[in-house]
């Protein structure tokens, strides 16, 4: 059952509509009436023409950043303050309002693991340091994290909680698809190894990468405020996506979420196991509901999977796709080796989480059309390297 699904069941939501989000901590938009009934009858009391008095209408929007800045040596600056950097939204100068280096907003972290067989030789380190990042994020009530597993298919193991013991049971019923399941889709824990309260989330074919960032970004993450961060952890090749490369890296940026990227390149490959899209028709599941099984009406207006390729084209680069998705939205893409270990690579991000700045900028006037608007930071300090978001879409 979905997570739409379950809130239209609850009456929540009427069928076919999504949660949309009401309140966002780094785009603000708000509107604040002076209501002026009193004004009017003190100055009809005193003579004066009431219609004269005014209206205060101020509409406010703020954009709002997480920041990290290294020196040339790689090592986290601490001690900047809004002066030390230069903003631009589509090339036209910005005046920073608001700078703050806060570690205590509530947390939310989203981790994704890819369980396709390519990654049945990793699994077992994945489990371990993610229970020991875990352990050492979530530190107050108000810090919350779910998990989702993808392969065939995108699950989602563990709703958001603050629960340590519901996370470690999710963590540890992580597997790869085995061979006998049904070749017309689905994946993830048998029913009978996965944690109570798992649900399924969309049924495909191969490795739905894209798709599992998309939904992660769109049914979870865009509700949440505070701090939020996705961690995947892939070897970065999609295959069988509804979802495009590009649309998941816009649901994110919509989400407010930066994305940390974890590359496990193991040299076994999915290959000659048949874990391909079946012939003919469309895999089977289908985003929650839409039109996509047996439709093939996709979410968008048509736009086209990014996963799904035919067998003559190259073996798309994965560490390039997940470099790709963590720039642009602010976070950093970390390759497991001998000496740069999985529990190092989460020593770093863990660092980064509590060492960002925040800064808030209210765009011009001239920049308040909808739509993508693209943001330009660095440090006035030319041997800084400044990471942080590339972007953010306005609403209408």
């Amino acid at each position: 059952m979905t997570i739409a699904v379950r809130a239209q069941r609850l009456g929540i939501l009427p069928k076919h509509a999504f949660p949309r989000q009401l309140f966002s901590p780094r785009l603000i938009s708000c509107q604040i009436l002076a209501l002026v009934g009193l004004l009017f009858a003190n100055r009809a009391a005193r003579g004066q023409d009431p219609t004269s008095a005014t209206t205060l209408s101020v509409d406010v929007k703020v954009v709002t950043l997480p920041v990290t800045v290294r020196d040339k040596h790689g090592q986290i600056v601490r001690n900047l303050t809004k002066d030390d950097f230069i903003l631009a939204e589509d090339g036209h100068p910005q005046t920073i309002r608001y700078f703050a280096q806060e570690a205590n907003l509530p947390l939310t972290l989203g981790l994704l693991v890819d369980t396709s067989m390519s990654q049945r030789n990793v699994l077992d380190q994945e489990r371990t340091a993610s229970d020991s990042f875990l352990d050492q994020m979530l530190t107050a009530a108000k810090d919350q994290a779910f998990i989702i597993h993808f392969d065939r298919e995108v699950e989602l193991l563990q709703d958001l909680t603050s629960s340590r013991d519901k996370l470690q049971t999710a963590l540890g019923s992580l597997q790869t698809p085995s061979f006998d399941r049904d070749s017309r889709g689905g994946g993830g824990s048998p029913p009978d190894s996965s944690p109570r309260g798992s649900h399924r989330i969309h049924g495909g074919g191969g490795t739905l990468l894209y798709d599992a960032v998309f939904l992660a970004s769109d049914e979870l993450m865009k509700k949440q405020q505070g701090r939020k961060a996705l961690i995947i952890l892939s070897d970065g090749v999609d295959r069988g996506s509804k979802e495009s490369l590009l649309s998941a890296i816009e649901a994110a940026q919509r989400a407010d979420t930066v994305v940390y990227s974890i590359l496990f390149a193991d040299n076994h490959q999915e290959e000659g196991h048949g874990f391909g899209r079946p012939r003919g028709g469309s895999p089977g599941g289908g985003w929650p509901g839409g039109g996509w099984p047996g439709g093939g009406g996709s979410r968008g207006g048509g736009r086209r999977g990014g996963g799904q390729r035919s067998p003559q084209e190259a073996r798309p680069d994965g560490k390039k796709i997940l470099e790709r998705i963590s720039k642009e939205t602010g976070g950093r893409l970390f390759e497991v080796s001998k000496k740069e270990t999985v529990d190092k690579i989460y020593a770093s991000i863990a660092e980064e989480l509590r060492t960002q700045y925040n800064l808030g900028y209210t765009p011009d006037k001239a920049n308040d059309a909808a739509g993508y608007h693209k943001i330009s930071l660095t440090a006035k300090d030319k041997n800084l390297a400044v990471q942080t978001r590339d972007g953010y879409y306005a609403e209408r």
